[in-house]
C-alpha cells in the first residue's frame, strides 16, 4: 500500500487533522497506515526547484500522526482555545459518529483525512489530491486572480496562492460550515478565513503553518503547525463508501478512551 490583527500563535494541534483511528479503522485505513509506519525514512537531500525557480513541493506526503484528537488538552499552560461559547457547546455536543469525516465526507481544510496526499505544481496552479474518503482534490490558482466576490460555499472553498520567497501561501475562503476541525468536533462558520504557509526545507520534508480565522466561532485567530514526510510510490484509489463499517463501531465522543 502507498505510502488552519495580532495573531496568538497556540501549538495547540498539528495537522492534518482527522476523524478516524486509522490504527483500527474497519473500512481499510488501518491496512494503510500500517503499511506506511513502515515506510524507511527518506533520506533529505537540497529542497528540489521548480522550472521558474520556486521550491518544488511535487510529490507523495505522509499525513502527520503527531495528531493530538483532542485540541483542548494539547494547549500549553494558561494558554485557552479561543473559542466562542456556542462553539464550545456544539463541540460538546457532538458525537464522533455524527463526524462528517467518520461517513466519507470531504475532511475540509485544514484537516485531512489519515491517507497519503500528492501535490502537483505547476507555474499558474498547484493541485493537492488527497488519496482519502472520496478520492479529493484541492486547486490552488496562482495566476493572480482575487476571490470570487460572492464565493458558493464548499468543503475545500476557494484557493488562492501566492510566493512569500521561497514560502507558498495560500489564501482560502467561501467554505461551508459542515466539516469538523478535528476529531472532538470543533466547529466552525462560513466566514471561515485559512491561510496555510507551506515550506520544504529539504526533499524529504514539508513544514506548513495554518491561521485559523473564524470570527462566527472564535473570538481572534490561531495557528496550527505541520509536517509531513516524502514518501515512495503512489496515491491509490480509495473509496470510504465501500464498506465503510466504522459508523456503526462509533457511538460516543471518543471511542479510544
Amino acid at each position: 500500500m502507498s505510502a488552519k490583527s495580532i495573531l496568538v500563535v497556540l501549538c495547540i494541534c498539528t495537522l492534518p487533522l482527522f476523524a478516524q483511528d486509522a490504527a483500527t479503522d474497519p473500512a481499510g485505513g488501518g491496512t494503510a497506515l500500517a503499511s506506511m509506519a513502515k515506510l524507511k525514512a527518506q533520506p533529505a537531500g537540497p529542497t528540489p526547484r521548480a522550472i521558474d525557480g520556486k521550491p518544488d513541493f511535487t510529490g507523495i506526503w505522509t499525513p502527520d500522526r503527531t495528531f493530538i484528537y483532542d485540541i483542548s488538552t494539547s494547549l500549553k499552560p494558561g494558554e485557552q482555545l479561543p473559542i466562542q461559547p456556542w462553539a464550545e457547546k456544539v463541540t460538546k455536543e457532538h458525537m464522533s459518529k455524527d463526524d462528517p469525516e467518520a461517513n466519507c465526507l470531504p475532511a475540509g481544510v485544514p484537516r485531512m483525512a489519515p491517507y497519503p496526499w500528492k501535490i502537483v505544481q505547476t507555474p499558474k496552479l498547484i493541485i493537492f489530491l488527497y488519496e482519502g474518503n472520496i478520492h479529493t482534490y484541492r486547486q490552488i490558482f496562482m495566476d493572480g486572480r482575487p476571490h470570487p466576490a460572492d464565493p458558493e460555499p464548499t468543503w475545500y472553498g476557494d484557493s488562492i496562492g501566492k510566493w512569500d520567497g521561497d514560502t507558498l501561501v495560500v489564501d482560502s475562503v467561501g467554505f461551508n460550515d459542515k466539516f469538523w476541525f478535528d476529531f472532538a468536533g470543533h466547529p466552525h462558520t462560513e466566514k471561515l478565513h485559512v491561510v496555510e504557509r507551506y515550506k520544504r526545507p529539504d526533499s524529504a520534508h514539508l513544514d506548513y503553518d495554518v491561521t485559523i480565522e473564524d470570527p462566527g466561532a472564535y473570538t481572534k485567530p490561531f495557528v496550527m503547525h505541520g509536517h509531513s514526510a516524502i514518501a515512495p510510490g503512489e496515491i491509490m484509489e480509495y473509496v470510504c463508501n465501500e464498506n465503510n463499517q466504522d459508523v456503526s463501531h462509533i457511538v460516543g465522543k471518543d471511542n479510544r478512551k
